[in-house]
Parts: structure tokens; sequence; C-alpha cells
């Protein structure tokens, strides 16, 4: 004899959904600065945590990993790059 609570939760877990796609092509805004951040991930028990907040350059954001490392001697940096984007959407499928 079947157990109806195992049947249930199989017919459940067997819907299935279907989404539509939306194509959207993207821009970079060639008006807009990119981000460049670090964070100081050294450290054995928690992160230093220390910021580089946002800078424009790549050179900008190494002068400043540099200074940190040469000030602390921490080596391991988590980078960010943000660049502003505009979208030109396209149609649904």
């Amino acid at each position: 004899m079947p157990d109806s609570v195992n049947t249930d939760v199989q017919s459940r877990s067997a819907t299935r959904y279907r989404f539509r796609e939306y194509h959207v092509a993207t821009v970079t805004d060639p008006l807009a600065l990119p981000g460049h951040e670090a964070v100081c991930v050294t450290g054995e028990e928690h992160n230093c945590g220390a910021e580089s907040g946002t800078l424009h350059t790549p050179d900008e954001l190494t002068r400043w990993i540099a200074e940190h490392c040469a000030r602390t001697g921490h080596q391991h940096y988590e980078q960010t790059v943000r660049t502003l984007l505009r979208t030109e959407p396209g149609a649904w499928q």
C-alpha cells in the first residue's frame, strides 16, 4: 500500500515552472567613472577590514594597497570593480 504522505511530496516536487526570458543589452556608460575598491582580508581570527574607499583608477588602488601593506605587512585583499551600465531593453521570449 503506497504511503499517501510520500506520494503527495513526490507529486509536489515534480511540479515544473516555466519562466520567460528577457533579453537586455547592457552598454557601459562612457561618461561614468569606474569604481575600484579593496578590502584587506588578512588575518587568522578575523579580517583586518581596512577599506580603500572608491578610487577611480587601478593605479590609485594599487597605491592604496602598497601603502597599507607597507604599514601593516598585510598581503591579502579582496578587490571590487564597478562600472555604470545602461540597458537597451530587448523583447520577451
